[in-house]
């Protein structure tokens, strides 16, 4: 992942575009796209400083509330398929995708994976 430019580069860009050269000769000094110098300057009028905003981390799931609600259906119905899951969430007013779901399970160490009492079919 790429990382944001230093605060110092940033300070540098926007004193020069204050000392009166445009967005295009302060880019080809300081070799970088004419948006980013127009970007900066945009955040130093708006927020006072040239730092970049939040760069990564984690956000959590929406279902990290509903944990011991997910586990106890799982473990009263061995069965429930991962559209039942979502289905039971969207009655308690949980509104997310099955992909959420699988995502959320695999997170937590737990999979939809056939069980031994299924038998695959053999040839005779």
């Amino acid at each position: 992942m790429a990382k944001p430019y230093s605060d110092d580069l940033r300070t540098r860009v926007v004193a020069a575009l204050g000392a009166g050269l445009n967005s295009r000769a302060v880019a080809a000094q300081f070799d970088i796209a004419p948006s980013t110098v127009v970007k900066w300057s945009q955040r130093k009028r708006r927020t006072g400083s040239v730092s970049p905003a939040k760069f990564g981390g984690h956000k959590k799931s929406i279902l990290e509330p509903h944990e011991r609600f997910i586990l106890q259906q799982i473990n009263e119905t061995p069965h429930l398929t991962l559209h039942g899951l979502q289905a039971l969430l969207a009655a308690r007013g949980v509104k997310v995708s099955h992909d959420s779901v699988w995502r959320f399970l695999r997170a937590k160490g737990l999979s939809f994976k056939k069980n031994s009492v299924r038998k695959r079919a053999t040839a005779r």
